[in-house]
């Protein structure tokens, strides 16, 4: 890793789900630029994280060309420290890095078709 350079980061997510915004407040913590591509709302990214990770879960977040696939926030906080691109800060995420979506935000993307629920 570069000090001057972040990584580049591709996260892909869905717009409300527990492990997607576990993985967004991990990234923001610790101010790393990312794309956030929206697996429900564009066919395209989420066939695309299947050919990169081989599998239908997210999120799958691509790390200088490397994938975490179906990780959490933690995982990938885990993976960041581990790998040198981040050392570890203690400050709060803002919310929970390593929980499931609600019944609500299950209800909300049961229209979407193919589309497998992490967990």
């Amino acid at each position: 890793m570069s000090a001057t350079l972040p990584p580049k980061i591709i996260a892909y997510l869905k717009p409300t789900c527990g492990w997607s915004n576990g993985v967004r407040a991990v990234l923001r913590k610790y101010q790393l630029p990312f794309e956030d591509r929206d697996i429900l709302g564009n066919p395209a990214h989420y066939e695309e994280m299947i050919r990169k990770s081989g599998q239908p879960l997210s999120p799958c977040v691509e790390v200088n060309g490397r994938i975490l696939a179906d990780v959490s926030g933690d995982e990938v906080e885990a993976w960041l420290v581990r790998n040198g691109y981040v050392s570890r800060s203690f400050a709060p995420a803002g919310v929970p890095t390593n929980a499931s979506c609600s019944e609500e935000e299950h209800a909300r993307q049961a229209g979407a078709p193919n589309v497998a629920f992490h967990r």
